[in-house]
């Protein structure tokens, strides 16, 4: 794990975010980029002459959150972009060869109840970059033990275990498999292929109507240092993402979440 992202918005978690950036990208000896992406929506010839306005200021907000935080000898590097969110992000992942995307739950919203905010729900939904939400304040620590959830344990993506098994490997943690028996289930579902079975320690296997809920039902009895779960089309957020925002009602956890990339 050598390049890591960071997006930058406007909370008021963004330094503590970013200092829990700079502390797991030191424990890999790797990079972090630290960029800010704005976009401007005007008529034609009413604003001329504003985007260098605001990549000068986008920049001056950027070194100064940096400097903020201690960088611990990590190589920083900041950028900013003009462009959409979504896209600007996959082009920035791809020149950079970005191993992880760290996010923060509400990058934008102020509003207590939500849990993952519009900005950050759509980076998770919207994008296929192995990502890790950082709960609110969180401060960094080593990973002793992590829960996996699945419904489907077929592996098609011969990189998807990539950013889990680093993480394991790196701090020596044990990894606990949870496989969800859903009404989608099929009977290949729980056959655990060799790659799968050289990472975790353990099988608990659920019966639950979604993955979601089987973690709700197991993660707190299985005292985890991080959650760890996979984008799929029917996964463990497609009842979270009816809309972009996820609100603390529908879930919360004061974990980590390690989104892995699909393994299909």
């Amino acid at each position: 794990m050598k390049n890591i992202l960071v997006p930058v918005g406007s909370s008021k978690n963004a330094v503590s975010h970013l200092q829990y950036a700079v502390d797991f990208a030191n424990e890999f000896d790797a990079k972090l980029y630290v960029i800010q992406i704005f976009n401007v929506y005007t008529k034609a010839g009413t604003m001329m002459k504003v985007d260098h306005i605001l990549e000068r200021e986008s920049m001056e907000f950027l070194k100064s959150h940096v400097a903020n935080v201690d960088t611990k000898g990590v190589e920083v590097i900041i950028k900013t972009f003009k462009g959409k969110l979504i896209h600007t992000l996959e082009l920035v992942s791809q020149a950079a060869d970005i191993d992880l995307i760290l996010i923060e739950p509400r990058t934008n919203s102020v509003k207590d109840e939500v849990f993952l905010g519009e900005t950050s729900g759509k980076i998770i939904k919207r994008t296929n970059i192995p990502a890790l939400i950082v709960p609110e304040g969180y401060t960094f620590k080593p990973v002793g033990n992590i829960l996996m959830a699945l419904k489907s344990a077929i592996v098609k993506n011969d990189n998807a275990f990539t950013p889990l098994r680093e993480i394991k490997d790196h701090f020596g943690a044990k990894i606990k498999l949870l496989l969800v028996k859903t009404p989608f289930h099929n009977e290949s579902d729980f056959n655990v292929n060799e790659e799968l079975a050289s990472l975790v320690e353990d099988t608990i296997y659920s019966d639950n109507p979604t993955t979601y809920q089987g973690v709700l039902e197991h993660y707190k009895t299985n005292d985890p240092d991080m959650l760890c779960v996979v984008r799929r089309k029917r996964g463990f957020f497609t009842k979270l993402w009816e809309n972009s925002s996820i609100l603390k009602k529908d879930f919360y956890t004061n974990l980590p979440v390690l989104v892995l990339s699909g393994l299909k």
